[in-house]
């Protein structure tokens, strides 16, 4: 196993920028991974592993093209991004972002500028879960390669569909009868258990503002889930699980 001894090493200053930088993940088509589950997640779901830094022992094999280097503890907490790193970090290739986007059969969650990357993670952690078809990530969006928001999917991001999506793609969606419910709050909402879901794109928009603009535009109706007087709102994830559920139930 080769063995890294310096935080100058180049292999480390490239671990650095992934963790810190997503124009420089973009650009070198790679992104920042902690942890020996997300690991196991990625090698059993095909995702390619480049290279894995490690301070421990590796307790199950990898790919013979996967990069295996050993450090020390200091050095792997110098290059984390995150709070509490753990013992092994690793780069995977980016996938192809293949569109083959839904139609009416499917059902979709879109998120309209949710900037907080923990949010991001969870609803696509849940949406893995419920068997959601895609997560479509529209506006200003956590990344979803930031090492948070891989973090927070707790390896659902190498099984559940993840796209970015411009208004322009949204109006041909719309185009094609695929239907737009907007999560909203207020007396003009239809009730969520009150309604068949299914087949439809979900829009959620962040906590702090709201749907934007061009989304309520293609929205053909507001929903909402009934809350307690003087409860003004739910945060973004627990609100997205709570319709993903009732995508479920409409399926059942």
């Amino acid at each position: 196993m080769e063995r890294i001894t310096s935080r100058k090493n180049p292999l480390c200053v490239h671990i650095k920028k992934l963790g810190a930088s997503k124009s420089y993940r973009f650009a070198s088509g790679e992104f920042l991974c902690d942890g020996l589950k997300l690991l196991d997640e990625a090698v059993n779901n095909g995702a390619v592993v480049k290279t894995v830094l490690t301070c421990s022992e590796l307790p199950f094999p990898l790919p013979l093209e996967t990069r295996v280097c050993f450090t020390s503890r200091d050095i792997i907490d110098s290059l984390s991004p995150l709070k509490n790193s753990q013992d092994t970090l690793f780069v995977c290739q980016m996938p192809d972002g293949g569109e083959n986007r839904m139609s009416g059969a499917g059902s979709a969650m879109l998120l309209d500028s949710l900037q907080d990357p923990g949010n991001v993670g969870t609803i696509i952690r849940t949406a893995d879960a419920l068997g959601i078809f895609e997560v479509m990530l529209y506006g200003s969006c956590a990344d979803l390669y930031n090492p948070k928001t891989i973090r927070a999917t707790m390896g659902a991001v190498f099984r559940q569909k993840v796209t970015s999506i411009s208004l322009d793609e949204l109006k041909s969606l719309v185009g094609s009868g695929v239907r737009i419910l907007g999560a909203s709050v207020g007396e003009d909402c239809c009730d969520i258990a009150r309604m068949d879901l299914s087949g439809s794109i979900i829009a959620i928009g962040s906590e702090g503002n709201g749907l934007s603009e061009p989304i309520l535009s293609l929205c053909d109706e507001l929903i909402t889930i009934p809350i307690s007087p003087g409860c003004d709102s739910l945060n973004a994830a627990t609100a997205a699980s709570i319709i993903m559920w009732e995508l479920v139930r409409c399926r059942l």
